[in-house]
């Protein structure tokens, strides 16, 4: 298993249009091929900014580079960057390998 994860700074009194924008957009992940599931969490909020986090998880890193490479990927990050006042800061991007699975 393969897990990307985006952390997101956005700014007091943004949380609403920010949710907004995740819940409307259309991911194209469920057609995408090594895709298992997709999370949007929502985390602590101070004076600067409320931070989430998006974690996708993919079969393998060569599922997730392949779909970055895809017209469904640029088709569901159009226009993301129109949004740049509700944020404060850049995305970070983090990924990660599993080494161990433990499942119910």
């Amino acid at each position: 298993m393969y897990l990307t994860m985006n952390r997101f700074k956005v700014k007091p009194g943004q949380e609403a249009a920010f949710e907004a924008i995740w819940r409307s957009r259309d991911s194209y992940l469920p057609q995408v091929p090594g895709f298992v599931s997709f999370h949007l969490m929502k985390g602590a909020s101070s004076h600067s900014h409320t931070l989430y986090a998006s974690h996708t998880l993919w079969q393998s890193a060569a599922d997730f580079t392949a779909w970055t490479k895809s017209e469904a990927f640029r088709a569901a990050h159009r226009g993301a960057g129109s949004h740049g006042d509700i944020y404060a800061g850049h995305p970070e991007l983090e990924l990660f390998a599993s080494v161990q699975e433990i499942t119910a």
